[in-house]
């Protein structure tokens, strides 16, 4: 391992939702309150958007999947968190994690508060924050004009959307807006591009933050192609993508899975699957070749 390389770095913050940030940060939890994830609240799916639809809640699924992932394990409080239930009732299928964020939530000032709880429970010492504190959904205009709305219809898209919005259009989490103004390394992904590193940068003043930010921007691709509406989404046009958003701001480096280790320009190929869940990133492959980035100075070349 060569985690010393990436403590170089006073502050780290990583966007995205779902498996793949949770695993980015469990990768980097080493780092400690210096690693800050920033994650979508759009979900709209499972457990996550049945709380949604009856309280008119922020999607929880992501922020539990990140905390779950951050825990300690084995313990009583992880184990816990990620209970599902079974059986036949009003329960069944929902998740005791979301069940709780959400009690928290309505006996807090704020959702953030919620998630600051949590982490106290669990001793997680990286610092987790939801995209924004009030519920949104994530909307996909096609080229037709046509409106998709919400993250599990346009997952379910068979053509490219033109553009992407929120709807209503919420403000970004104060705190989130904060860490990126004092990061100096970014990282977005892995994870579903439309559903997972768009929703948060569809927030003007986040977007603006990482716009105006000094720090070096990594996205890490996924393992395959996407099996969604994003299937002819190429990195190329990912990076225009990021660009446009981002006021013409270039994503400095790429990470991509590779048999071998090997660089072509500003991207990395590392081998980055798990031996145990093929689908899924290796939590130590992922802190390593950040570091070998890091320590060969390839985000320096890239500037």
């Amino acid at each position: 391992m060569q985690d010393y390389a990436l403590n170089r770095f006073n502050n780290v913050v990583a966007i995205g939702g779902g498996h793949g940030l949770g695993r980015v940060l469990s990768a980097l939890s080493f780092m400690g309150p210096r690693l800050t994830g920033i994650v979508a609240t759009t979900d709209n799916g499972g457990s996550t958007g049945r709380l949604r639809r009856e309280q008119d809640c922020i999607a929880w699924g992501d922020l539990r999947n990140c905390l779950s992932q951050l825990a300690s394990r084995p313990s009583v409080g992880s184990l816990l968190f990620e209970y599902r239930f079974a059986g036949d009732s009003e329960l069944t299928n929902h998740n005791l994690g979301n069940l709780i964020l959400l009690a928290l939530d309505e006996l807090c000032v704020r959702p953030l508060d919620a998630v600051n709880l949590i982490r106290k429970l669990l001793n997680i010492d990286t610092k987790v924050i939801p995209m924004s504190e009030q519920p949104t959904h994530l909307v996909a205009i096609q080229s037709c004009g046509n409106k998709i709305f919400g993250e599990v219809e346009v997952d379910g898209m068979h053509e490219d959307p033109i553009a992407l919005s929120l709807e209503p259009m919420v403000e970004a989490t104060d705190e989130a807006c904060v860490a990126i103004a004092a990061a100096d390394l970014i990282i977005l992904g892995p994870g579903s591009f439309l559903t997972s590193i768009m929703p948060p940068l569809l927030l003007p003043k986040l977007s603006e933050a990482i716009a105006d930010s000094k720090a070096k921007i990594v996205l890490i691709e996924n393992l395959t192609q996407e099996p969604s509406s994003a299937l002819s989404f190429c990195l190329e046009k990912r990076l225009q993508w990021l660009s446009q958003i981002l006021g013409n701001k270039q994503v400095d480096h790429v990470l991509c899975h590779g048999e071998d280790y090997f660089c072509a320009g500003n991207v990395t190929y590392y081998p980055l699957r798990s031996k145990h869940h093929q689908g899924m990133h290796d939590r130590g492959a992922i802190a390593e070749a950040l570091s070998l980035i890091v320590s060969e100075d390839k985000l320096s070349e890239s500037a």
